[in-house]
């Protein structure tokens, strides 16, 4: 996400993949606009190619648990000493060190150990999982970018590059900031679910059932958009308990969600959303890009047939594009090996060896 995004505003990526029979490409919307190399890294060989082009780079992203690029010739001591300027993006789930360090793992182990996973349900019931997005998405990428960005503006002061540790742990600790403030001062039961302001147990937070099955969201939090949203539900709030005692909103809540199933969805969108009493409708994968802002901020793509994020976030200058779909494995391996200097002779030693492999190699491979 995060070299997808470094595409977007016009960075040229390179990726470094490896080639597998049968295999196929898991993430076409992920390598939209970058470049393919496939370079055998267990080779010596292979490994001096890749440093040769660490040698030109401003940032090196390494995927892989700690110590793998290591062992691999390629750690951050030895292409630092090479490029002294280099920003070395690490990306892990559980830091660099640590007791987990090297333990696998995926985004729900990753928010199960920061409070988040265990907030997220309806009161009473198990913790709800929130598809990948808190700790790979916005824990993972957004931070490594955010660290990358930052390590190469900081370069222009010191002329250095170096390490950025982005854990998906830790960003996804980041993204409680409003809980923690909340719980800090006692606004927050950190011990159950369902029944504080923004999980579910405030009715004006909330989403309910209309008439037709399906949902819309309300989130009139402060006071004029609650009392807007009361009176547009003809609800008298002289005769309502205090809304602001947390008693009450089991009441409050079932009062409105008899009244939202009384009308299908497209009914309380053509009367409420857009004004201050903050309602959208609750749309599906589906529906959601022809929804009218989304269509009028261009906000989805499609390429080659894959709906998909549009560039993000928006220049007034350097307009973000996708240049291209997904690339060919190895579609890049050859230019690329050229434009570093290797000559044809190498190149198809290379390419013989199984040292390096460029598409037609891979077509090759798979008849």
């Amino acid at each position: 996400m995060a070299g997808m995004m470094l595409a977007d505003m016009d960075a040229r990526v390179i990726v470094i993949e490896r080639f597998q029979e049968g295999q196929t490409r898991r993430n076409p919307i992920g390598m939209r606009g970058k470049e393919s190399m496939v370079i055998n890294l267990k080779n010596p060989q292979g490994v001096s190619i890749l440093l040769e082009l660490i040698d030109l780079a401003d940032v090196l992203i390494d995927p892989y648990r700690p110590g793998v690029c290591e062992r691999l010739g390629i750690g951050p001591d030895i292409c630092l000493e090479r490029n002294p300027g280099l920003v070395y993006g690490r990306i892990t789930g559980w830091g660099q060190d640590g007791p987990l360090a090297n333990a696998p793992g995926h985004d729900l182990g990753y928010l199960s150990i920061t409070g988040a996973l265990h907030a997220i349900g309806e009161h009473g019931g198990k913790p709800q999982i929130p598809l990948n997005m808190i700790a790979d998405m916005g824990g993972g990428g957004m931070l490594l970018l955010n660290g990358i960005l930052a390590a190469l503006l900081e370069r222009h002061q010191s002329g250095l590059g170096q390490v950025v540790d982005a854990a998906m742990v830790d960003g996804a600790i980041h993204q409680l900031l409003t809980i923690h403030e909340m719980a800090a001062q006692g606004n927050w039961n950190t011990e159950q679910r369902g029944v504080n302001l923004l999980d579910g147990g405030a009715h004006h937070y909330n989403v309910y059932e209309c008439s037709d099955g399906k949902y819309i969201s309300i989130c009139a939090l402060e006071d004029k958009f609650h009392q807007f949203l009361l009176y547009r539900l003809g609800l008298d709030q002289d005769t309502l308990p205090d809304h602001k005692d947390s008693t009450n909103w089991p009441f409050l809540r079932d009062k409105i969600a008899s009244i939202i199933n009384t009308r299908p969805r497209h009914e309380w969108c053509e009367m409420l959303e857009g004004s201050d009493a903050c309602v959208s409708p609750i749309l599906d994968l589906g529906e959601a890009p022809d929804h009218p802002a989304n269509k009028e901020r261009s906000s989805y793509a499609v390429i080659d047939g894959v709906l998909q994020a549009a560039p993000a976030p928006r220049f007034s200058r350097t307009e973000s594009k996708i240049d291209h779909a997904a690339p060919k494995h190895g579609e890049h391996t050859h230019p690329i090996l050229h434009e570093i200097g290797t000559e044809a002779r190498k190149i198809q030693e290379l390419l013989d060896a199984g040292i390096v492999l460029g598409p037609e190699t891979i077509d090759n491979h798979g008849q």
